[in-house]
């Protein structure tokens, strides 16, 4: 009989993090949040701003989730796992992008009449 593989079953050259590089993503994903959180809760701003700066805080905190706990970045090891990446969000943009475009078409056409 033969034994089975002690080690866990991963590819060449996939990356890892370490608990520091766990625990910095984190801490960083946490403060980008009660950043979004005191944003809003101020009231410092004008609504307008408020949703430009919460936007801009949740695109960081994606790429903070992508480079820390996904492990994406730009070596050649990833490049499949960005190109798949890559591809979702295109399919996804297409998706919601048509439905607003057909939903406000609808609107256009038959509602505002």
């Amino acid at each position: 009989m033969s034994q089975a593989p002690t080690h866990a079953i991963h590819g060449e050259g996939e990356s890892h993090g370490t608990f520091a590089s766990y625990i910095i993503g984190f801490i960083i994903a946490a403060v980008l949040t009660v950043a979004a959180f005191v944003a809003v809760m101020m009231h410092a701003m004008s609504p307008g701003v408020t949703l430009g700066v919460i936007t801009v805080l949740a695109v960081i905190q994606i790429f903070v989730h992508l480079v820390y706990f996904l492990h994406m970045n730009g070596s050649s090891s990833q490049s499949w796992n960005l190109t798949a990446f890559v591809f979702a969000v295109a399919c996804v943009l297409i998706v919601v992008g048509g439905t607003i475009f057909i939903l406000h078409d609808t609107s256009m056409n038959m509602m505002s009449r």
